[in-house]
């Protein structure tokens, strides 16, 4: 296993010296944060674009590659993570052509997963989504596959402000919704993992990975803690809003020991990239490392 960062809270630092700061803290991995470079991502951790990926080349991929490389890091993906199913035509058009862009660049850089987001249109079921995705995912998986990139879909609800209730901007969260994703595309797709947003679901996250952990490419270490005042304020069917926090590793209710065991078990060797969303720990470049700084001590034992 590989320990790193997703680059997206660096917002104002140039790849080059995000990549000099993690190297120098003790991290072996990035994954590039590759949203558009004209912006237009509104919601928070979103809208990072450390790559020129509207025009990457062959030759500018090199170069990316050898600066990481001599920086003694690896790139674990390239995360772009939209809602492909929108409610609306031209937004899903413009973040699903940009995808397709993320993944050729990943294809010049011999990077091997593009991590993303199935997306959700919260005012359909589950079902009515899942039939938009089968046709809008079907040429996306076909491009990923001739890339010889994998997709990986990240298992986020997308559901923590009002403009994402009720049925959340992500339908890839669910045993259920996962076995018809791997039963659709097979190998050409795997996961992205992130244990925290099973915890607030009440679904089993050691079941989870005995299940779908040898079509775990990639995982995201991320914590979250139950305000269990705000639960009671709230209650469960606000899926999580007032009361799911998320939080650096190790300040939250993930059991970071047994969740490193079940993975092992499982046969995961991938990378393990701190997702940095712990609000505690923003508001400068500083405080943001001190985050990463945390989450790296408490999960370092694990990762050999």
């Amino acid at each position: 296993m590989h320990l790193g960062i997703l680059t997206a809270p660096f917002a104002e630092m140039s790849l080059e010296k995000v990549a000099d700061y993690a190297a120098g803290a003790g991290f072996e991995a990035l994954e590039i944060a590759c949203w558009p470079q004209a912006g237009g991502e509104k919601r928070r951790y979103a809208g990072t674009a450390h790559l020129p990926v509207e025009d990457m080349t062959a030759a500018r991929a090199s170069e990316i590659m050898g600066m990481i490389a001599g920086k003694g890091l690896s790139v674990s993906g390239l995360g772009y993570y939209p809602n492909p199913l929108h409610a609306e035509a031209g937004h899903r058009e413009a973040v699903t052509s940009h995808l397709k862009r993320v993944i050729s660049a990943a294809g010049l850089m011999g990077v091997k997963v593009v991590n993303t987001f199935v997306g959700g249109d919260r005012s359909l079921t589950v079902d009515q989504n899942w039939e938009r995705a089968t046709g809008i995912f079907a040429p996306i998986v076909a491009h990923a596959r001739d890339k010889g990139v994998t997709l990986a879909f990240e298992n986020c609800p997308m559901i923590f402000s009002h403009d994402e209730w009720p049925g959340g901007h992500n339908i890839a969260y669910a045993p259920k919704i996962w076995r018809r994703i791997f039963e659709t595309w097979g190998d050409a797709v795997g996961m992205n993992y992130d244990p925290s947003h099973l915890v607030w679901q009440m679904i089993d996250a050691n079941r989870f990975v005995r299940e779908f952990g040898p079509r775990m490419v990639h995982v995201h270490a991320k914590d979250l803690m139950i305000d269990r005042d705000g639960l009671y304020d709230h209650g469960i069917l606000s899926a999580g809003m007032g009361w799911q926090i998320p939080r650096m590793p190790g300040l939250g209710e993930v059991d970071w020991q047994d969740f490193f065991a079940t993975l092992y078990r499982a046969g995961y060797d991938g990378p393990i990239i701190i997702e940095h969303e712990d609000r505690d720990f923003e508001g400068s470049d500083e405080k943001i490392k001190r985050g990463f700084a945390l989450a790296r001590d408490v999960l370092r034992p694990y990762v050999k």
